[in-house]
């Protein structure tokens, strides 16, 4: 995440040529939004971050660990190359790091206090990777969060309640 935080999305935007965007990212990419944000002040207009992360939880692990099991006995394996050109890097690189020991201490809390740009959190309330604890984090670092929380909604809320994001996203957009 941190690679494609420092050396990536910073690429991207160049070649783009995108004067002050607002970031949108899920899960992991709301992290990579976080880590940019706290390294390039001022280049983002406003972050809309569902579902982030900046500490490793319990939770996180045993639904990660889960998800590999699912992936080698079940047809996950071809619901996700629906979506992905190289399912098998997608799912690894994603799911590898996540259950490698060493990153259990992986916290990106002092980044994310150094963010200046206004945030919207959405946060789904049966998220299976992750609690509430991660969103309250971010609003005790940031100085202007707008948080949704969302019953009945797990880790992809764009998918679980897409009015109610759509919603939340176009009000906070048109206020930033």
């Amino acid at each position: 995440m941190h690679r494609e935080a420092t050396v990536v999305l910073p690429e991207l935007l160049r070649a783009a040529r995108l004067d002050r965007p607002i970031l949108l990212g899920h899960s992991d990419g709301a992290s990579i939004a976080l880590l940019f944000a706290a390294r390039h002040p001022g280049v983002a207009r406003a972050l809309i971050l569902e579902a982030p992360h900046s500490f490793v939880e319990d939770v996180s692990v045993a639904s990660i660990a889960a998800a590999k099991v699912a992936y080698e006995s079940t047809d996950l394996r071809a619901r996700l190359a629906r979506h992905h050109a190289d399912v098998e890097g997608a799912f690894r690189g994603w799911n590898d790091i996540w259950l490698d020991a060493r990153f259990r201490d992986w916290n990106i809390e002092a980044d994310v206090a150094r963010v200046r740009e206004p945030v919207l959190l959405v946060q789904g309330e049966d998220d299976q990777y992750g609690t509430t604890a991660q969103v309250r984090s971010i609003e005790a670092r940031v100085r202007s969060v707008t948080t949704r929380i969302l019953a009945r909604c797990a880790h992809s809320p764009h998918r679980d309640r897409p009015d109610e994001v759509l919603e939340a996203i176009a009000a906070f957009v048109a206020a930033v």
